[in-house]
C-alpha cells in the first residue's frame, strides 16, 4: 500500500511539474510545420472517472469542466491562434468534458470520435479503441494538424506516461508506430 502512495505521489509530482522548454519548442515547431497530431486530454474537470449513474448522452450525469477547466481550453486555442498553427480537423471523444473541450478551442468544426472515448471503467474495449485512434493517427494526412481531444488513459495507452488536464501531447506516425515529438502545457 505505501508503494502504491509513494507511485501515486511521484507521479502527481511528475504531472505538477514544468515540461522542459525544449519539449515546448519542439512541439510548436512541429505543429508550425504542420502534419502532426495533437493528443490533448480535456481541460480541467475536478474529479476522477465518472459518478455511478453516468449515462453517455446526458452531461448532468458526468464530470464536467469547471470554470477553471473552460477558461483553459479557451486560452490554449488562443495560443495555436497566436501562433498561426493551422489545424486541419478537430476529433473529439463523445465525452461531455471532452467535446467542451474541443468547441472552446475554437479551432473548427468537432467530430465526435468514439475510437477516443474514454475506457477507464471499462478496460475491456482498451485494446479496440488504442488500435482504432493508431489507426486514426496514421491515416493523417491532411491539411495542418489533426487535434484529437480525449482522456488521460487513451493517452497512456497511445504514448505512455500520464498527462495533465489541458496537456498536450504531438505526435508523428512513421514506420514503427508513433513518435512523440514535443509536449505543452
Amino acid at each position: 500500500m505505501l508503494s502504491l502512495v509513494i507511485g501515486l505521489l511521484l507521479t502527481v509530482a511528475w504531472l505538477a511539474g514544468p515540461r522542459p522548454a525544449a519539449a515546448q519548442d519542439a512541439a510548436w515547431a512541429a505543429l508550425a510545420r504542420g502534419g502532426h497530431v495533437v493528443l490533448m486530454r480535456h481541460a480541467l474537470a475536478p474529479g476522477i472517472g465518472d459518478p455511478d449513474d453516468f449515462r453517455l448522452g446526458d452531461c448532468t450525469t458526468q464530470r464536467n469542466l469547471s470554470e477553471a477547466g473552460r477558461e483553459q481550453a479557451r486560452r490554449i486555442g488562443e495560443r495555436f491562434r497566436e501562433r498561426g498553427i493551422e489545424v486541419g480537423e478537430v476529433r473529439s471523444s463523445r465525452w461531455c468534458r471532452c467535446r467542451e473541450t474541443a468547441r472552446l478551442l475554437g479551432l473548427g468544426d468537432v467530430t465526435l470520435t468514439p475510437a477516443l472515448d474514454s475506457f477507464f471503467r471499462d478496460r475491456s474495449t482498451a485494446e479496440r479503441q488504442t488500435d482504432a485512434a493508431r489507426a486514426l493517427i496514421r491515416g493523417w494526412s491532411g491539411e495542418g494538424n489533426l487535434v484529437l481531444v480525449t482522456h488521460q488513459v487513451n493517452i497512456t495507452a497511445l504514448v505512455g506516461g500520464g498527462v495533465g488536464s489541458g496537456e498536450i501531447i504531438v505526435v508523428r506516425a512513421d514506420e514503427a508506430g508513433l513518435v512523440r515529438v514535443g509536449s505543452l502545457r
